[in-house]
């Protein structure tokens, strides 16, 4: 029995660790182009540049303390302000956030739906109006009611549209990545996916995901495809769709978006868990698909874009890779190696390795350096392990569609973080 037993125990992990090892040998191929030169790209036109007209689109729920800042940045963009409207669309609120949006020149417009609740359906009802509207706008922007946003940043996204682009992610950053360990984590995290998940995939031509903010759409794509996109994340169904209509996300760096991130344990619990249950909702309905198109028709975007959906698995094998390492230092007559090789021991003092040294080298290429940054990375590997549990109750809870919300309350404007 006992032969049985560490049989089984040597296969899973085998098996386990043969998984990561293919899966981290794809990301580091993609993510080595991060640090390539970006392509050269023509404009269509080098004599006629064309200012875009921009709908910004702001979901607020229950934002009051934050959504006066939001606005502010927006209205300090330098475009033309004939070329822009903003509009706040006040979500199922029971705060202040109507009062405190109506002090500013934005548009309100008031949603009550106690059925259909979630930032998906607040942008699909938007839409649907602006769309109604006399106006016309070229493209739609999307941010969070807690950001600020650069004073570039529609300059920025009109080059893009005039490159071709048809949607476009921005550059996300941290507005408070020093208040917690949970925030100067999650903006580490964010600074790396920046470098090593969006940049390479633009350079590569593949398509890199929407981040739920700082995004734009041109209107065209919107009323083709419609949105359609009202899961608990409805930014990565809305990126799968965009693949399985042959179309991509660019990146463009210098858009920056200010987004705040948890202060607490308990509320970026509650936040990655919903995102891990979107996820897995998509991977459902989506990575089927995705496979299908990138083998039938060579299409290496779809087969990134199932990749990507393959994460919540990643998470699991890191998580149970590590914990097979460090079962062989407190019970080393458990068989968790291949033939007298310590296979996870090596595998994960490599990882280690890439991490303690990669990491910081991109936060300090990008220049985001900073003594409290170097002890973020100190935490940022036990951060990483909490996406083991979080993902497996992501994965067990994933067919509840309830919305969670996260509290903002950190009201700080675009001068104080640009100054």
């Amino acid at each position: 029995m006992k032969i049985y037993a560490h049989l089984f125990l040597f296969s899973f992990s085998y098996i386990i660790q043969l998984l990561l090892f293919i899966l981290s040998v794809y990301y580091s191929v993609i993510m080595i182009s991060g640090w390539l030169p970006l392509p050269n790209r023509k404009r269509k036109s080098d004599d006629v540049v064309y200012y875009n007209k921009f709908a910004i689109v702001v979901p607020a729920h229950n934002e009051e303390k934050v959504i006066r800042s939001m606005v502010g940045s927006l209205q300090k963009q330098q475009y033309d302000k004939e070329l822009f409207q903003i509009f706040v669309v006040c979500d199922n609120c029971t705060d202040n956030t109507e009062y405190e949006a109506s002090k500013t020149q934005a548009r309100i417009l008031v949603r009550n739906n106690d059925e259909e609740k979630g930032k998906g359906y607040a942008l699909e009802w938007a839409f649907a109006r602006i769309f109604s509207l006399e106006e016309n706008y070229d493209a739609i922007c999307v941010f969070d009611a807690d950001n600020v946003v650069s004073g570039t940043y529609l300059i920025e996204m009109n080059k893009m549209l005039n490159d071709g682009h048809e949607v476009i992610q921005g550059y996300i950053d941290s507005k408070n990545p020093f208040d917690s360990w949970i925030s100067i984590s999650y903006s580490i995290a964010f600074w790396l996916s920046n470098r090593i998940f969006q940049q390479p995939r633009y350079n590569l031509g593949l398509s890199g995901s929407l981040c739920g903010t700082g995004f734009c759409i041109r209107t065209l794509v919107l009323k083709e495809m419609g949105w359609g996109a009202t899961c608990l994340t409805e930014d990565l169904e809305f990126t799968m769709k965009l693949l399985l209509n042959d179309k991509k996300v660019a990146y463009c760096k210098n858009a920056i978006v200010y987004d705040e991130k948890p202060l607490t344990f308990a509320q970026s619990w509650r936040q990655r868990k919903r995102w891990m249950q979107g996820h897995t909702d998509c991977a459902k309905r989506y990575l089927p698909k995705l496979f299908k198109k990138s083998f039938k028709e060579a299409n290496l975007a779809a087969f990134d874009g199932g990749i990507y959906l393959f994460q919540p698995i990643h998470f699991i094998c890191f998580g149970l890779a590590a914990i097979f390492s460090w079962s062989e230092v407190v019970l080393p007559s458990v068989p968790f190696y291949i033939m007298g090789y310590s296979f996870p021991t090596e595998v994960w003092s490599f990882i280690v390795l890439i991490q303690i040294t990669f990491g910081p080298l991109v936060v300090l290429f990008d220049r985001k350096w900073d003594l409290r940054v170097l002890l973020g990375f100190v935490i940022y590997p036990f951060y990483c392990f909490t996406w083991l549990p979080v993902t497996i109750a992501g994965i067990k809870d994933a067919e509840k569609k309830e919305w969670n919300h996260t509290t903002h309350s950190r009201d700080i404007s675009i001068d104080e973080i640009e100054s």
